[in-house]
């Protein structure tokens, strides 16, 4: 049995249809696809993201605090933004202790915004019902 076009869309199956994947209106009016960013969706991730959203920089340690982590969760998380280009990394030593500061890219801001403007509408969708 041939599985609907509906279904499929909700997998984020790329043959969902001819005319891509499903859309959700984002408030404004712009399309978004209906999956989340799932680099952003993470919950350390988005805390990542948020935190150095509203600072310039952080530096490992500031940030390590700020989200109550783990030095190895941190690394990890930290790690697969800077591989999707939605933050960066300097390191370098202050005296002799090493010191690595995290900044959000353009990317990175553009990627949130689109996250943020998508929950939105999905929270504004949710009231409309």
């Amino acid at each position: 049995m041939a599985k609907s076009s509906s279904s499929a869309a909700r997998r984020g199956d790329r043959k969902a249809s001819a005319a891509g994947p499903s859309l959700v209106p984002v408030l404004g009016g712009e399309p978004v696809p209906a999956a989340l960013d799932k680099l952003i969706h993470d919950r350390v991730r988005l805390g990542i993201i948020s935190a150095l959203a509203v600072n310039e920089r952080l530096s490992f340690t500031d940030l390590r605090d700020l989200l109550a982590l783990t030095d190895g969760n941190l690394s990890v998380h930290a790690r697969k933004l800077e591989e999707g280009g939605y933050v960066t990394v300097q390191k370098g030593f202050d005296g002799r202790v090493p010191k690595s500061e995290f900044r959000l890219t353009a990317v990175g801001k553009r990627a949130l915004e689109r996250y943020l403007g998508h929950m939105e509408a999905l929270i504004e969708a949710t009231k409309g019902r």
